[in-house]
């Protein structure tokens, strides 16, 4: 990139860049985004974040859908780093909804007078790193330029929504949705007909409450999903009183879980084959009836090893049988996949869903659609009629969010040219030919596979750690060498082939977005994980070139 075209005003009479605007630019005001931000501030750094929402809250800004609701427990999925936050915060249910979640995401940005140093309605086309300057120039839709020492993605791992690309959407002539886009005024669905496409994690949620409003519902469906149910309900308050009596050590005994959560919960260390078909089914049972995505925790190798899972799947495969009524509608909903290689839902009513008179499913599999048409869509053997069609059809997930920025590191390679063949990163944190570029929660760490409050925390604190290191040392650029990403991204995929979740079609490979390569893209385990950062650390940062 060349410093002469940028602003004059940035420049000395030399043409060179006098000084930063900030010592770091960050995108993104979610959960990640807001941390990071207070957390430079309080150790003394200037931050400026842009958001191309109205307000802070990341995915729970966007997706506003009817049941949208979080899948970690609420005492859970919430900030640990500062006490008097965490006592002062009352949560209602178990698991929390979108709008209370929100809430909680207005409340931190008020209590730590965060939007003074956001930019709302603002998004970050492209960002470009200054070799001569060592700096990053950051430009924007409202066409500023921005100039950092150090630039964070903060985009979240499912923020880029994702539309099938069906002829005719155009044409359509109703009101048209996406689960993750959902209209801040809402959308009445009283007396309406309604198409959802889409049974993912976003669908099922929708559905129940979609399908409650609505006159007529017909849901499309590509592949069947298997879903528990949540056993929601409202938060006792002997319960918050008691966790909150010993929130440090609940937090420690979560933090050192496999997923960074349900350290009361996984009570069980022993093989499905170990135990009788009698307590087999009594402690499937049991976790069913607990309900949350913990159920494939009941034992330790249903995720290891198929002989295990089909025990799991076939116990799945009996309650749906039970619970719908039409039997060759419950086929339609039965998978046949492992259980578990793609995220594990949690539902209220969605199998029951089915049973309602107004309610029919429709498997995309057997009739196709063909397009969308003026008044609804058509299949290969049937018209359909709606006045609002809904997209549930899920995120880009992980890399979306980051690929759609224009972002060039050395040497002009961007980031799109670097990912071509799938992402590439050095914990998960950083990209070799992108100095002083840090992601949080991206791909090659825990992130969607752990309670990604309790994982963006983790991150936050060693990317702000490791830049207060550098100014202490006096050094101006940190980048991860390229044997480092190297051996990194072949520990993560051999921590993946070891399990059952390479196994299916999922959107942990990207499999969801056309044409994406498909890459494992988290990292199995949450300690370990957190051991080798700090080693990293430790060792003077290990793994990188510092200039």
């Amino acid at each position: 990139m060349s410093v002469d075209s940028l602003d004059i005003s940035l420049h000395s009479s030399a043409g060179r860049v006098e000084s930063t605007d900030v010592d770091v630019v960050v995108v993104g005001a979610g959960f990640a985004g807001m941390y990071m931000l207070h957390r430079l501030r309080e150790m003394g750094y200037s931050v400026q974040v842009f958001e191309a929402g109205t307000d802070v809250g990341g995915t729970w800004y966007w997706n506003r859908y009817p049941g949208a609701r979080c899948d970690v427990e609420s005492l859970e999925y919430s900030y640990s780093f500062d006490e008097k936050l965490q006592q002062e915060w009352e949560w209602t249910e178990r698991y929390s909804s979108q709008p209370e979640i929100l809430s909680y995401a207005n409340h931190v940005a008020d209590r730590f007078d965060l939007r003074r140093d956001i930019r709302f309605e603002t998004r970050v086309e492209s960002a470009a790193f200054d070799e001569d300057e060592n700096a990053w120039f950051v430009r924007t839709s409202d066409k500023a330029l921005t100039v950092g020492r150090f630039f964070v993605m903060a985009t979240g791992c499912l923020s880029s929504a994702t539309t099938p690309d069906i002829k005719g959407k155009d044409e359509f002539s109703g009101t048209m949705a996406h689960t993750g886009r959902w209209p801040k005024e809402g959308l009445d669905l009283k007396g309406k007909r309604v198409g959802v496409i889409g049974t993912g994690s976003s669908g099922v949620q929708a559905i129940p409450v979609i399908a409650a409003q609505c006159d007529e519902l017909i849901v499309f469906q590509r592949t069947p999903q298997y879903t528990v149910p949540a056993r929601n309900a409202g938060l006792d308050d002997d319960r918050q009183n008691e966790i909150k009596s010993r929130y440090a050590d609940f937090r420690a005994a979560n933090f050192a879980m496999p997923q960074a959560l349900g350290s009361e919960v996984s009570k069980y260390n022993d093989s499905i084959h170990d135990v009788s078909e009698e307590e087999r089914r009594e402690r499937l049972q049991e976790a069913w009836d607990l309900g949350g995505t913990l159920f494939l925790a009941s034992f330790t190798d249903v995720l290891l090893d198929e002989s295990a899972n089909v025990h799991a799947q076939d116990f799945v495969r009996e309650k749906i049988s039970e619970i719908v009524s039409d039997p060759e509608t419950a086929s339609k909903l039965t998978p046949e996949h492992i259980i578990g290689c793609k995220r594990l839902v949690i539902d209220t009513d969605y199998f029951e869903t089915f049973n309602r008179p107004n309610v029919r499913l429709v498997d995309v599999g057997n009739e196709p659609i063909q397009r969308i048409t003026e008044s609804g869509l058509s299949t290969k053997s049937e018209d359909f009629e709606f006045d609002v069609l809904v997209f549930a059809t899920g995120f880009d997930a992980m890399t979306g969010s980051i690929l759609r920025v224009d972002i060039t590191g050395r040497a002009g390679t961007t980031i799109q040219e670097k990912w071509s063949a799938g992402p590439r990163t050095y914990l998960g944190l950083t990209v070799p030919g992108f100095p002083n570029m840090f992601t949080v929660s991206g791909p090659g760490s825990p992130s969607v596979l752990t309670n990604m409050i309790i994982s963006i925390e983790q991150h936050v604190e060693w990317i702000s750690d490791c830049i207060s290191w550098l100014d202490e040392h006096q050094y101006s650029t940190i980048e991860a060498k390229t044997e480092a990403e190297q051996a990194w991204v072949d520990h993560v995929n051999a921590k993946a082939e070891r399990t059952l979740f390479p196994s299916c079609n999922s959107w942990y490979l990207g499999a969801n977005v056309p044409g994406k390569t498909r890459v494992f893209m988290p990292l199995l385990g949450f300690p370990g994980y957190v051991r080798r950062c700090d080693q990293v650390a430790e060792n003077n940062y290990e793994g990188f070139v510092l200039q």
